[in-house]
Parts: C-alpha cells; structure tokens; sequence
C-alpha cells in the first residue's frame, strides 16, 4: 500500500522541522457561548514536505492555516517556522485562497508583481519577476490580459504566480481548486505537482477532496469533527508517481478506502453538531 501510517510529530521530525505546530488550540467568544474550534494540535512538518489536511466541514482546517498564516492568533500553543514564532503575516509564507483574490483594475502581470512592488522591489525587476512566475503556471502569453477575462482556473493559476513571486518558504493553500470543474481541477493538480517538484517549496494544503491529497501529498493529516484534532496521519507515496492516472489504480483506491473509513464517523458527527447549533 503506498499510504502508511506515521506519527508526525515524533523526535525526528521535530528535529529536522521547517515549520512546527506545537500544543496549538483555538477557542472563539468567551463563556456560555465559546465555541472550541481546534484541540491541541502537533504537527511537525519538514523542509520539502507537502502536507494536505483533510477533514469534514467545521473541523477547523482554514482556522490551522490561518494560524499558521499569521492572520488568526492561536488561543494556546504556537506555530514557528525555523524557530520564530509566528505572529503575524510574513512575505516568508504565501497563501492562496479559495478565490483567486485578484484585482480586477490591474493586468495578470501587475496583479503578481504587486507584492514585490510593495516590498521595495524595483519596477522592472518586479514586473521580471512575475513574468517568469507566469511562464511557470502556464500564462506567459496572458500577462496583458485582466483578470475578469480569465476562467476560474487561470485566476487560481495566477494566485499561485502571485504566491510564488515572493519566493516563500512555505506556500499555504487553502482549497484552492474547489470551485473548478473536475477536468480543471485534475490538469491544475498536475501543474501544481509539478511546480512543487521543480520548486522544492513545503507546502501545506486544505481540502475536502481525498483523491486530491492522495495525488499531491507526501504526508496527509485526517482531521476530527469539532474540536478539530489529528484524528490520523499518513505518509503517501502517490506524488512520487509520474502517472497522471494513478488515481485509477487498485492501490490508490484502497488507500482511499481507508481514508473515507476514517471521515464517514467524522462527517456524522459534525453533521450532528450543526444540527444542534
């Protein structure tokens, strides 16, 4: 079987960690009306490494990315990437949302040369620098265009040039392919496999999608229902695959098996929880 488990937080992994997440909890409102959306968490999470987090709705996967981001304080325990705390958002992390995020009043080449622009970059070595960001996603030929006349794909394309612009040294996605049609969403999985290959970022990755943690990740974490905590780690081997149908095989099937074994009680209990909010 090419998924096996693995503790993520061992002595090893702690010791050659670029990112670590250590007793970190998260709690919103106060009192009668507190609502605990993350256990305490350990994850360590290596130079190199893609980590997808999966889970059911509400289990707090966005809440850990935020921390992690630098845009949500964590209630107990902490984040550090190579030993500093984080406590606040750094150009040292790029985050892709949900939606593309972009600005529309400014061309696909301005959009991914505002970050180096507004870090001091000088113009033209900023608007170099995108453009080789874009030629790497695929959309060299689109720098002149806006991004209302791009399809939901290529925005996400050029969030990830936007993200990869600044150099970071861990790339934070959070879903970025979920409003994209399946065809889409496969071919922009082997693009993003492909950067992180060439780029050797560390990377970690929400989604509700197992196939999609199956095809990129090397390590998969498996969320509880709220509070959300680590309910099951995985070291998989699918990403060192070239074959982009591997999620047709015996094996990957089986591993996914396993994995929507775990999430079917998860997602009873969430759905059980929302019904009594």
């Amino acid at each position: 079987m090419s998924i096996e488990p693995i503790d993520l937080n061992s002595p090893e992994r702690r010791a050659d960690a670029k990112l670590t997440i250590e007793g970190l909890s998260k709690t919103f409102g106060g009192g009668a009306d507190a609502v605990q959306a993350l256990a305490p968490i350990d994850i360590s999470i290596g130079l190199g490494d893609f980590l997808c987090v999966v889970g059911p709705s509400g289990c707090g996967k966005t809440t850990l990315l935020n921390i992690v981001a630098g845009f949500e304080p964590a209630t107990a325990g902490q984040a550090t990437l190579d030993g500093q705390v984080i406590t606040r958002p750094g150009a040292e992390r790029g985050v892709v949302f949900q939606q593309g995020a972009l600005f529309n009043w400014l061309s696909v080449l301005e959009n991914v040369a505002f970050g180096p622009r507004a870090r001091g970059v000088p113009v033209a070595q900023a608007r170099a620098d995108a453009q080789k960001m874009l030629e790497m996603v695929g959309l060299g030929s689109f720098s002149s265009k806006y991004p209302y006349q791009l399809s939901g794909g290529m925005q996400q394309r050029v969030g990830i040039a936007r993200a990869l612009v600044n150099d970071p040294e861990v790339l934070l996605m959070d879903e970025p392919f979920a409003a994209l049609d399946q065809q889409t969403r496969e071919l922009l999985q082997e693009e993003v496999r492909k950067i992180w290959q060439e780029t050797g970022k560390t990377i970690m990755w929400i989604t509700h999608s197992i196939e999609e943690a199956l095809f990129l990740a090397t390590h998969i974490i498996v969320m509880s229902a709220r509070p959300g905590k680590i309910k099951a780690a995985f070291r998989s081997r699918f990403s060192e695959n070239p074959d982009p149908l591997i999620g047709a095989t015996a094996e990957f099937t089986a591993a996914r098996r396993e994995i929507v074994g775990l999430l079917r009680e998860e997602s009873q209990k969430a759905r059980r929880q929302e019904e009594h909010v």
